[in-house]
């Protein structure tokens, strides 16, 4: 029989279930890229001119790096791009149900944009790809020395992703008003700003969440009025220190200081007011800071064995899922940086941006 108890109890599993597992309720647009990664020496760098920590795109001169690597070393290939990195290490850590995230990216009819659509599925992420034969599916060239990588981004296909082919189409954006949290990589700022936009302006209209990366420091200096064109409707800011270090002095800030970096990035102008901007900022194996009104807050990071570490390439993305997986689930701020520490720290263990079968994270 139905009791009151059991129908109220059956009632808050319902509503649980709505609020803490919507499909479709964490929205992420992105470079869809397949990693080429490889551990490498310090000859190969050189002689490409790559730094050993660093994000770059690729030019006419990396355009052999990327036969050579897969000649030269034992390469693995792994599903990336940071956005969809993030989206897919947020549904892990959520498990069920399935495709609470959605992602956005433009691949290439090929053989590798068939890999990266058969990893999404595997990941339970519902990936709406826009498919074009002009180019073929991107990738990304991770050049690992020690505990650093350098990664040389060929974006190919993720560079034709277009507004009016995709996102505009009826049936997609009615996966965008889904949504309530949005993520988009600052990656993107090179490739399609007014999708960036329409997204950022909806979810400012809406009063949802919208939060995005700084992602390397070529992108505070060379795309610098995309990135400030979107910046009003940015409540959550991610980026690591160097990123930090870069915007201050793009905009002038004039400090080397972590956490006045960040006061200045919450204090900039914002549209919707009805929520003060957060500003979260990783620095590596220090300590995580994060604005929260007119403070600032440290979070020390979970301890790792310096042997342990096998690849930090995919930490910051594995970061930015973990806080965006309790953010969609409305927990506290305390809470999205815990489960960001521990998947970046699940993630720093494995090769790629990779995990396990489940998380076991409280």
């Amino acid at each position: 029989t139905l009791t009151l108890h059991s129908l109220s109890s059956f009632l808050f599993l319902k509503v649980e279930y709505y609020t803490y597992g919507v499909p479709n309720s964490l929205f992420g647009m992105g470079n869809p890229l397949l990693d080429i990664s490889a551990v490498v020496d310090k000859d190969f760098l050189e002689k490409y001119g790559l730094k050993p920590n660093d994000q770059i795109l690729a030019e006419d001169k990396h355009k052999a790096l990327f036969e050579e690597i897969v000649k030269k070393f034992k390469v693995e290939y792994h599903a990336g791009g940071a956005t969809q990195n993030s989206i897919k290490i947020a549904q892990w850590m959520i498990q069920d149900p399935h495709k609470v995230c959605t992602f956005f990216g433009c691949i290439g009819e090929d053989k590798f944009g068939e890999i990266l659509k058969q990893k999404a599925d595997e990941a339970h992420v519902d990936a709406y790809y826009y498919e074009q034969t002009e180019e073929p599916t991107g990738t990304c060239a991770a050049c690992i020395t020690g505990d650093n990588r350098s990664l040389v981004a060929n974006l190919a296909a993720a560079n034709c992703y277009k507004k009016d082919k995709h996102l505009d189409l009826k049936e997609n954006w009615k996966l965008v008003e889904k949504a309530k949290v949005y993520y988009i990589a600052g990656f993107f700022l090179t490739v399609s700003l007014e999708s960036i936009l329409k997204v950022a302006k909806h979810a400012s209209e809406n009063n949802k969440l919208f939060t995005l990366n700084l992602s390397a420091p070529f992108i505070s200096q060379f795309f610098k009025d995309a990135l400030m064109e979107v910046m009003p409707y940015v409540d959550v800011l991610f980026g690591n220190e160097m990123e930090a270090a870069t915007f201050s002095k793009e905009q002038g800030f004039q400090t080397e200081d972590i956490e006045e970096i960040a006061k200045k990035a919450e204090a900039l102008p914002k549209v919707n007011k009805k929520r003060p901007r957060i500003v979260v900022f990783t620095q590596g194996k220090d300590g995580t800071i994060m604005t929260k009104g007119d403070k600032v807050e440290t979070f020390p990071v979970l301890k790792i064995d310096q042997k342990d570490i096998v690849d930090t390439n995919g930490a910051g993305d594995a970061f930015v899922g973990g806080f965006l997986s309790e953010l969609v689930q409305d927990k506290e701020l305390e809470q999205c940086v815990k489960a960001g520490h521990y998947a970046a720290n699940v993630i720093i263990r494995r090769a790629g941006c990779t995990f396990p079968e489940k998380p076991d994270f409280h």
